[in-house]
């Protein structure tokens, strides 16, 4: 551990346990959520609940301007309206009402010795304020209000002058040890009664997207009760799951060895999958570590794993001192199928976010238009500089409402500061941007009809995958999902390296999933190749998926599907009239291997030139200048600038975009 970067984490030590999981950042819209995330996951009705509170109070007023006044809400009030009398393994209520004070919770298991640390939810109906003590600490409880509030079962909490009977939260189980073993480092699940997870000494207690309680490692030993457990191991996307019911002998070591077995080896094939945007600290309810970032990337058999340090909303750039340590250069963990190095994540909230991979040094600036600083320079200034310095650069979580192919842009660009990538179409025509993070967090549907377009007006960049998962966090939605839950597949010639990665990306030769294997043919080439083909001539096209969570296989080219079927093979004959581009995709519903609300995958391109011309598909360059004029609008009335000549620099910046694709409708 580099002196520096121990300095750091113990900075960011201390920056938790003085303001808690915000760390003290500016409290904007999606800091101040974080409070909530522990307690939310699962749900889906947090910004239905958000907006309904503030609509309740300003009736009438316009969703824009309601927006605008989400500071106003508080956040255990939010909580107690998404969960809507539902009681959590982490979470117990604390109801008063005229009747008096009653306890909700699930029980969870105890050992002898060993605390219950959890949270109570302290929800009042009545109509004036309430006062409850919580180890001798007074908390006032609004008229109608809630409070979120740290106990443990050993708490003394008193309402209406009345000591709280908390025996409901916690029960003693007689103890047992249980020894996991696969051969290889793994995913773990341990988990009894009402979802209750254990975990090895020291381990965080994190939680993913199905809120299934998980570790890493192997040859691992952990106290659990003597009652029925489910143990259960999983290793990433390229491999199924194993998993067995018992109950350990109270007072003995009991040995589980279990391995998952293997679904396909693309490492095999010379394709290595990786993710572009992971952050090892960003705030949260934990602090990230080099070794839990090197364990979860083992355990998920992640070929490749890119760190990024970046900002939250305030200045302070989390993990700049391990960038400054090890740009350049592999991290520690990484060995001849596991590549780990620290990048970047450029962040403007109008405008959107980029990754960078392969930085040889750290940038120069690493954000702008926080803490009310001017939206300048453009994005592309940063994009340029970090491509100087040897990178791969994409945006990031691009798009967050879904929308379809027919719709207008303005659905996608939206309004206000929420990170969508709006400045991808001018960039991208530029050639000043490498890719475009297909699958994320965000909505996956959207971004690939925004990727189409794109593609489809000329611009040639690769799908790529980042999931914005967090070390930082342990309960945080997807965010708290282990890296590489969606990768991106390249196809490297020769050894695993950061420069043999990083060019498979440019040139393409990529597919992004959230866990099926794709494939892509056309005329014997797969995504990234360009073919030159005559007005006439056929080719035969076909996709191939491996996976259970595979629903339909889709074949597309600019004009749209091309053919669709059931998972395992799709051909198709396809006479080239203009130039266009085929992609496959692989899609299906909600599914245990998929840790987002679907399963997809999408290729990359080949391109299918005729008599030496790219695809330009008139509707598509007609939809991206649409997008650039409604830019330009988002600009003008959002935008902050400090002189007249930065908003100028914005405008050119769209002006050059806009002659690029004027130029290729003739």
């Amino acid at each position: 551990m580099p002196l520096t970067v121990a300095r750091a984490l113990g900075e960011y030590r201390a920056l938790l346990a003085e303001h808690g999981v915000t760390w003290g950042e500016d409290p904007i819209y999606y800091v101040r959520s974080m409070a909530t995330d522990a307690y939310l996951m699962g749900t889906t009705t947090f910004w239905e609940v958000c907006y309904g509170m503030l609509g309740a109070r300003y009736p009438g007023m316009s969703f824009k301007a309601l927006k605008e006044r989400f500071d106003e809400l508080d956040m255990d009030e939010v909580v107690r309206g998404v969960l809507a009398g539902r009681v959590l393994e982490n979470l117990a209520a604390l109801r008063l009402g005229e009747e008096g004070a009653t306890v909700e919770a699930r029980t969870r298991a105890v050992l002898d010795g060993i605390p219950l640390r959890t949270t109570l939810l302290v929800d009042s109906a009545r109509p004036e304020a309430v006062t409850v003590l919580v180890d001798g600490r007074a908390h006032v409880v609004g008229p109608g209000g809630a409070r979120l509030i740290k106990i443990t079962n050993r708490s003394e909490v008193v309402a209406d002058g009345l000591p709280v009977d908390l025996s409901s939260l916690a029960r003693r189980a007689p103890a047992a040890r249980l020894r996991v073993r696969a051969g290889l480092a793994c995913k773990w699940s341990v988990y009894g009664e009402h979802g209750q997870g254990w975990y090895p000494e020291g381990a965080p207690e994190r939680h993913d997207y199905h809120v299934m309680p998980y570790f890493h490692g192997d040859d691992l030993v952990l106290d659990v009760p003597a009652e029925a457990l489910t143990v259960r191991v999983t290793r990433g996307m390229e491999y199924g799951s194993a998993e067995v019911t018992l109950t350990p002998a109270a007072g003995e070591e009991t040995l589980v060895e279990l391995t998952p077995e293997r679904l396909y080896d693309a490492a095999a094939r010379g394709w290595y999958g990786g993710d572009m945007h992971v952050h090892l600290n960003w705030a949260g309810d934990m602090v990230g570590t080099p070794e839990l970032a090197g364990a979860m990337q083992h355990g998920e058999d992640l070929h490749v794993l890119n760190l990024v340090a970046g900002n939250v909303s305030s200045e302070r750039v989390y993990d700049s001192e391990a960038l400054e340590h090890w740009a350049g250069r592999d991290l520690p963990w990484s060995d001849a199928s596991h590549l780990a190095r620290i990048g970047v994540e450029y962040r403007n909230d109008l405008l959107g976010h980029l990754y960078a991979f392969g930085v040889s040094a750290p940038p120069s600036r690493f954000h702008t238009g926080f803490l009310g600083t001017a939206d300048w320079p453009p994005n592309s200034v940063a994009c340029e500089e970090l491509r100087g310095l040897g990178a791969v650069t994409g945006y990031s979580h691009p798009f967050h409402t879904p929308f379809a192919d027919a719709d207008a842009p303005d659905r996608a660009l939206l309004w206000g500061r929420n990170c969508s990538s709006r400045e991808i179409v001018a960039d991208a025509a530029l050639g000043l941007v490498d890719t475009l993070d297909v699958l994320s967090q965000t909505s996956i549907t959207a971004t690939a009809v925004v990727y189409r377009h794109l593609i489809g007006a000329g611009n040639r960049i690769a799908v790529t995958a980042g999931t914005d998962a967090m070390v930082s966090f342990a309960r945080r939605g997807n965010q708290s999902n282990p890296p590489g839950w969606a990768r991106v597949y390249a196809r490297v010639d020769g050894e695993l390296t950061a420069t043999s990665f990083a060019e498979a990306i440019r040139r393409g030769r990529t597919f992004g999933t959230t866990g099926p294997w794709l494939e892509l043919s056309a005329g014997g080439r797969g995504p990234g190749a360009t073919l030159d083909l005559s007005p006439g001539e056929r080719i035969t096209i076909t996709a191939r998926s491996v996976g259970p969570e595979v629903e339909r296989l889709e074949i597309r080219t600019a004009d749209g599907v091309l053919a669709e079927g059931p998972p395992g093979e799709l051909t198709a004959e396809l006479v080239v009239g203009d130039p266009t581009y085929v992609v496959a995709l692989a899609t299906g519903g909600p599914h245990e291997r998929s840790f987002t609300d679907e399963v997809y995958a999408h290729t990359s391109p080949v391109y299918l030139d005729v008599d030496g011309r790219h695809v330009a598909r008139a509707e598509d360059v007609a939809w991206c200048l649409e997008w650039l004029d409604a830019l330009e609008t988002l600009l003008r009335e959002e935008g902050v600038f400090e002189t007249a000549g930065q908003l100028t620099d914005h405008l050119d910046l769209i002006g050059r975009a806009r002659k690029v694709y004027r130029e290729r409708l003739t």
